[in-house]
């Protein structure tokens, strides 16, 4: 599976053609694949917090205790894990709606594979600086929105007008999912667990 992820950014519609083949055939695990996505930004972001900390201004850099950014880091990767597993469970609950047909499998892989840019540039919390990681974000979103938009006609077998609504659908929904993200974050450091700084 992990031989896919540069098939996507090149050729996308080919790529899922290809991973819905390996799907059929049941010869792919794809919570491998979560997990070691899902791992990238909240060690990176350990690293980053810990050691080379944050800028606002022309201030001192702000960094974490190792405790602190190890309980977020730790928060951090089940909520990537139960993100990914919810946008999935969503496609098949979407499914019926669009007359289309798919397994978990498939719609994990769907889901895993269109966050893929999103989990990759999480490398760049090695060195959290905000408007670095900002403008990378919004290229990884780009990159994000259009293997979705591609990948759901090839991997669902729908057609591509079907398609463009289910996608539109499955991203609000990512929206929504996001937003409650923020609220539960911020209502977890209302109770306590905000982050600690060394300094």
């Amino acid at each position: 599976m992990l031989g896919h992820i540069t098939g996507l950014f090149i050729n996308p519609e080919t790529t899922w053609q290809n991973i819905k083949s390996e799907l059929d055939k049941g010869s792919c695990n794809t919570m491998a694949l979560v997990i070691v996505l899902a791992l990238i930004p909240p060690v990176c972001g350990y690293i980053g917090t810990t050691t080379i900390g944050w800028q606002i201004g022309a201030g001192e850099p702000m960094k974490l205790t190792s405790s602190s950014a190890r309980t977020i880091s730790v928060l951090y990767f089940l909520a990537i894990v139960t993100g990914i597993n919810a946008v999935a469970l969503a496609i098949g609950w979407m499914a019926q709606t669009y007359e289309a047909r798919v397994s978990y499998q498939h719609a994990l892989a769907l889901s895993t594979f269109t966050a893929m840019p999103l989990l990759l540039i999480g490398v760049f919390e090695i060195y959290p600086v905000l408007w670095l990681n900002f403008l990378v974000g919004l290229l990884a979103l780009a990159v994000s929105i259009r293997l979705l938009y591609t990948g759901v006609p090839v991997m669902l077998d729908i057609s591509k007008e079907r398609g463009f609504l289910y996608s539109s659908s499955i991203l609000a929904f990512g929206l929504i999912a996001l937003v409650a993200m923020l609220v539960i974050t911020a209502l977890l450091w209302g109770f306590g667990l905000e982050p600690t700084l060394t300094r």
